[in-house]
């Protein structure tokens, strides 16, 4: 078999979950660049998780630089970490998550909104370590939220205005830890002053 066969060949094999998760790692970075705007990156991160052969994904990352192709980019979306110790730390706007995300709150408060935050993949994994701290995470709508981390002397609840996430939507899978400490979970918009609105003149 020729090179040529054999590279179409190669399109022509069926995508793993891997693959997919991959090419949305590299589509992430390029966001990051701003070689992606965000219509754009919604577009082929849909066509990624779409995609059933190696040849569907190649064209989503065809006009990205090598050093947003490599696994070098890839893994730097991979992991990441926001922490707050002895203080009070907001992450928002437009940053970048991991697919494996440490957020650590420890005698602090720690605001985590993820509504304009750039995910690389479909499934992101929050790791909570709280103690004497407060964890507020804010995600999508539509996101499926999964809590399966544990709690000693503290609280741990999610919450959203309109119920369950949206099957098609991204799912946010909580580890780790929360001790003497409150961990919420709130889906949509947040206002982290709404408990105080009626004090303040609002509605």
């Amino acid at each position: 078999m020729t090179d040529a066969r054999h590279g179409e060949a190669q399109l022509e094999l069926r995508a793993s979950d891997a693959d997919r998760d991959n090419t949305a790692g590299m589509l992430a970075s390029a966001l990051a660049a701003g070689r992606l705007t965000s219509a754009e990156h919604a577009e082929r991160l849909d066509a990624a998780y779409a995609a059933k052969t190696l040849g569907d994904l190649v064209p989503l990352t065809g006009d990205l630089p090598a050093e947003d192709t490599t696994g070098g980019a890839a893994s730097r979306a991979d992991r990441a970490q926001v922490a707050a110790r002895f203080s009070k730390v907001i992450r928002s706007g437009r940053w970048v998550a991991g697919r494996h995300t440490r957020l650590t709150a420890h005698f602090g408060a720690l605001i985590v909104n993820m509504n304009d935050a750039v995910l690389p993949g479909r499934e992101i994994t929050l790791e909570v370590d709280a103690f004497c701290g407060k964890l507020v995470v804010v995600v999508p709508e539509g996101a499926q939220v999964i809590d399966e981390g544990g709690a000693l002397f503290a609280k741990r609840a999610i919450y959203s205005r309109k119920g369950g996430g949206d099957p098609d939507g991204p799912v946010i899978r909580l580890v780790g830890d929360a001790r003497f400490s409150k961990v919420t979970v709130h889906r949509g918009r947040y206002n982290p002053f709404a408990q105080w609105a009626h004090w303040l003149g609002g509605d």
